[in-house]
């Protein structure tokens, strides 16, 4: 997997000076690069470490003094970091698994693969379901009965879609995610404790002890195009109506998505959010690591949380929230600052108090 330099800068809608000839085969970090790699010194601040690489091309920033870095050939992009997503594509050597449907796998008769399905080793595909063209099923995927998925999806190794689940074109899963599980629903004969405990702020006694009686989930999962999955991630199906994620959302390692949740198009969910059950999220929402959302819970489009975040109640559009409970940032920031310069305080309290009772007490 080799490249010029003009080719790379061809691909990636960038500039390229110097030695346009100069062949790369791979891409690494400056301090690291071997002469046929190119070294990815994106910001002034990596530009040191060029010196004790032995690269002779770079990835640089936009207006990049590139011959003063002692370089024979320079790339040059105004957004490094998005040039950074097509030069990866070029250099992505896949998994390299098999093509073709492997002698182990398991396929219905009544399923349909479109044109050059490739299916891995212990993979089962169910009754009625539906793969697109140019799909690549890893191994031990499971795809459940009557299941859509788009052209072109990519399941990485154990990955479960379940029954009824559709999903739109160009659907990568990462190993380990479940989509379509049944949703987290009980209900008790009579009122339980903890809606007691929910209505009256845990004023409400103990409550009666009583068994959960499983609600089953007839919802699915709707899934649009351009959505990607972390590793062991699991979306819910909805209980009556169907779990919603939209267009080009990005979902990372280890979250949760409870039934009934619509997520809108182009949002980041980061690694350890969990969001329970009929929370509705807008476009273009980023939810920081280990966000959590309280059920029925409304976020509007652009909403930002940074890591850590609990959200126990709406969010209007556009706001940049932070803390627990959530709160605007620069809110959250400034009771952050006042729980530092709480020692500070008890002691300045503490010697007020020695100069009010003693007033010859010097402070």
């Amino acid at each position: 997997m080799s490249f010029s330099i003009e080719q790379v800068a061809t691909a990636l809608g960038a500039q390229a000076f110097g030695a346009l000839d100069l062949v790369v085969d791979g891409v690494a970090e400056p301090a690291g690069a071997g002469p046929r790699d190119l070294a990815l010194a994106m910001r002034l601040d990596y530009a040191g470490d060029l010196r004790q690489g032995q690269a002779r091309a770079a990835l640089l920033w936009f207006g990049a003094d590139w011959q003063a870095l002692g370089l024979e050939a320079a790339i040059l992009a105004p957004r490094p970091r998005h040039a950074l997503a097509g030069l990866t594509r070029m250099f992505d050597p896949g998994q390299g698994w098999d093509l073709g449907v492997h002698p182990t796998a398991v396929i219905h008769s009544e399923a349909q693969l479109g044109r050059d399905v490739s299916v891995g080793p212990l993979s089962v595909i169910s009754s009625g379901a539906q793969i697109g063209d140019g799909s690549i099923i890893g191994p031990q995927c499971f795809v459940g009965n009557d299941a859509v998925l788009g052209a072109a999806a990519f399941l990485r190794e154990g990955v479960r879609i379940g029954a009824r689940v559709y999903i739109g074109a160009r659907f990568i899963a990462q190993p380990g995610a479940v989509v379509g599980g049944d949703g987290f629903s009980y209900a008790t004969p009579e009122v339980s404790h903890v809606e007691v405990g929910r209505d009256t702020l845990g004023q409400g006694g103990a409550g009666t002890a009583q068994s959960w009686d499983r609600i089953h989930s007839l919802g699915g999962v709707r899934i649009g195009d351009d959505v990607e999955l972390g590793a062991n991630c699991t979306i819910d199906r909805g209980t009556i109506r169907d779990t919603a994620v939209g267009d080009g959302t990005k979902i990372d390692n280890l979250v949760m998505i409870g039934h009934n949740v619509t997520i809108g198009r182009d949002c980041l969910i980061c690694g350890h959010v969990g969001i329970a059950g009929s929370v509705r999220i807008g476009d273009h929402v980023v939810l920081g690591g280990k966000t959590g959302v309280s059920d029925n819970v409304r976020i509007g489009d652009n909403v930002i949380t940074g890591g850590g975040t609990i959200v126990l109640s709406n969010i209007p559009s556009g706001r940049m929230m932070l803390g627990y409970p959530a709160m605007p940032i620069d809110r959250a920031v400034a009771s952050f600052k006042g729980v530092r310069r709480l020692k500070r305080l008890f002691q300045d309290v503490a010697d007020l108090k020695k100069t009010v009772t003693d007033p010859t007490q010097k402070t």
